[in-house]
């Protein structure tokens, strides 16, 4: 069987492995229209952020 010529580097190992541990954002759902927005993010859809209005949408 063929050999590695050399030991691979913990820094390669390590990127293999994390390439597994992605995961898809976690959603919350937001209280004033009930959509699923990213935490700590605004709402693009009515532009409101912990209950206050931070930006103005367009309608």
């Amino acid at each position: 069987m063929a050999n590695p010529k050399r030991k691979q580097s913990k820094r390669r190992s390590a990127n293999r492995r994390a390439a597994n541990a992605f995961k898809a954002p976690q959603l919350s759902v937001d209280p004033s229209d009930g959509g699923a927005v990213r935490p700590h993010r605004v709402n693009p859809k009515s532009g409101m952020y912990r209950g206050r209005q931070v930006l103005t949408v367009e309608v």
